[in-house]
């Protein structure tokens, strides 16, 4: 009787697991734990795959080393129900030694982060990949809290939930530690075209 049950009720969790697995993200990949995207004072360039997105940030600061940071990213493929990316670019330059607040525009996700390290104000100036899909349109956004919680300290900020997703940042720069603090802008997207753009 128990092998019974166990043949009738096994496959039904099969497809109930493979409809609703994908809403949770598994372990991070970064690679090797020493493995970075950046050396310090140097530039980089990181992008996802196609069709994936930035879920995790890592970072660690050495303020012996021009108060910079080494940068490691992790990415995961988009929902299915986005579809692939129509269409990526970069965006506009945020300044080194200055706050800013940017997110992709034309309702694009974060896939990619570029860089370059200015001595002159112990800084970097930053860039966001974006990608767009389709017509798909964010709601329900919301800042995270504060990445890393105080200036100088370990980084690592993950993406815990799969319908939710990276659209940009606003940081905060401390002209005395020489750091920043990162608050992510996450949302979730539509499951259908919508008629919004440049959001």
């Amino acid at each position: 009787m128990d092998l019974f049950l166990l043949c009738v009720f096994l496959p039904l969790v099969t497809v109930a697991w493979g409809q609703y697995s994908d809403y949770y993200y598994g372990p991070y990949n970064y690679g090797d734990n020493d493995e970075w995207v950046n050396v310090y004072r140097q530039g980089f360039n990181f992008q996802c795959p196609h069709g994936q997105v930035i879920v995790a940030v890592r970072s660690v600061f050495n303020k012996k080393e021009g108060s910079d940071r080494l940068w490691n990213y992790a990415c995961m493929p988009a929902s299915q129900s986005l579809g692939e990316p129509t269409e990526c670019w970069w965006e506009e330059i945020n300044r080194a030694g200055t706050e800013w607040y940017q997110t992709c525009s034309n309702n694009g996700l974060v896939a990619g982060f570029q860089s370059q390290y200015f001595p002159s104000v112990l800084d970097r100036e930053w860039q966001f990949y974006c990608c767009r899909y389709s017509r798909r349109c964010p709601y329900s956004c919301w800042l995270t809290t504060e990445y890393p919680g105080h200036y100088g300290e370990d980084m690592d900020m993950m993406m815990y939930t799969y319908d939710y997703y990276i659209r940009g940042a606003t940081t905060t720069f401390s002209a005395v530690d020489r750091d920043r603090q990162w608050k992510f802008i996450v949302c979730r997207m539509t499951d259908y075209d919508c008629p919004f753009q440049n959001v």
